[in-house]
């Protein structure tokens, strides 16, 4: 079989290329890293090349971790809500992975590597949760470990396939490499498509700060509805007379509200698209004065600065996760 030069690189600096893939993965470049380790596992000599790479690759993501972590830990839920602009659904990015915390604790850094996408966005939202360091750590470098180990293991018991298979791309090396962007383009086509179709959906009548205020001065002051995650309530501090829920509990929050009756959603997440989802459910039920509130919880945060009767509670340090603080 005639050697690549792929695989003869592979051979010379494996773990170096392990190390810088997984962490630019981790950091949340579209790089994705278990591929690289397969095939760096399939050219290793013995146990001690593939041990070396189980400790790059380790290394690699507990140090991406610990970054976003920090992050996480100083500027709290904005970093998330950075991460999930780019998701097809922003909204959903932010609730369902505070949910998998909710549901799965310390568990979710040690299992979450294995859901794709979920590895990245996991830590910045355990250090705006006030996890312990030590628990992330440990817990981080298990994840870490489990994930790493089952791609190399996977390589390297798959050596002589895996030759065969690299064998047939130097053979045949253009034409999988088209096979290979056109597949990738496919993805990618339709990733910006549903990103679009959400964006198009999401078009609608956004409430100002200006108009927010006139309509909380007036006769029929809006029935507010928020819908920001417990987590974040608990960190951020919750908004004086307004209806606390989630999608899911939208009909029961309202109660006996008049369908002409006015109504604003407010979230904290990229595009407002927590509160343009709810607002669009609510008006295809009647409620067609139900709109969302632009920029969300900044925007109420910037007009209670100038406006004491717009009182946010302060935080509540005990609503904090009690199962992140244990492993």
């Amino acid at each position: 079989m005639q050697s690549t030069w792929l695989s003869q690189f592979m051979q010379q600096d494996s773990s170096l290329l392990v190390f810088m893939n997984v962490f630019l993965q981790q950091l949340g470049f579209p790089l994705p890293s278990v591929p690289t380790m397969i095939l760096a596992a399939s050219r290793a000599s013995g146990w001690q090349a593939l041990s070396m790479m189980l400790l790059a690759a380790t290394f690699a993501s507990l140090l991406a971790d610990w970054l976003w972590y920090q992050a996480g830990r100083r500027f709290g839920y904005r970093v998330l809500s950075l991460l999930c602009k780019l998701s097809i659904n922003p909204s959903s990015c932010v609730n369902q992975t505070e949910a998998r915390f909710t549901k799965w604790g310390v568990w979710s850094l040690i299992f979450g590597k294995f859901i794709p996408g979920f590895s990245t966005v996991a830590p910045p939202v355990a250090g705006a949760l006030g996890m312990r360091r030590s628990s992330f750590f440990i817990a981080s470098a298990i994840g870490a470990a489990l994930w790493s180990g089952f791609a190399l293991l996977a390589g390297y018991a798959l050596q002589r396939h895996i030759a065969l298979a690299l064998d047939l791309m130097s053979q045949h090396g253009i034409r999988l490499a088209l096979i290979a962007g056109f597949l990738m383009a496919l993805l990618i086509g339709w990733k910006l498509l549903m990103k679009y179709r959400f964006e198009r959906s999401a078009r609608m009548h956004h409430v100002d700060a200006r108009e927010m205020q006139l309509a909380l001065a007036s006769a029929r002051p809006p029935h507010i509805i928020d819908l920001r995650s417990t987590g974040l309530i608990a960190e951020t501090g919750s908004i004086l007379h307004a209806h606390q829920t989630n999608y899911d509990a939208i009909s029961a929050s309202l109660g006996r509200i008049d369908k002409d009756y006015p109504i604003i959603t407010i979230c904290a997440c990229p595009q407002d698209a927590g509160a343009v989802q709810v607002a669009q459910s609510l008006q295809k039920l009647g409620y067609r004065n139900a709109h969302p509130l632009q920029g969300g919880f900044e925007t109420w945060k910037m007009m209670a600065a100038s406006d004491a009767s717009l009182l946010i509670l302060p935080p509540h340090t005990d609503a904090r996760l009690p199962s992140l603080h244990r492993v």
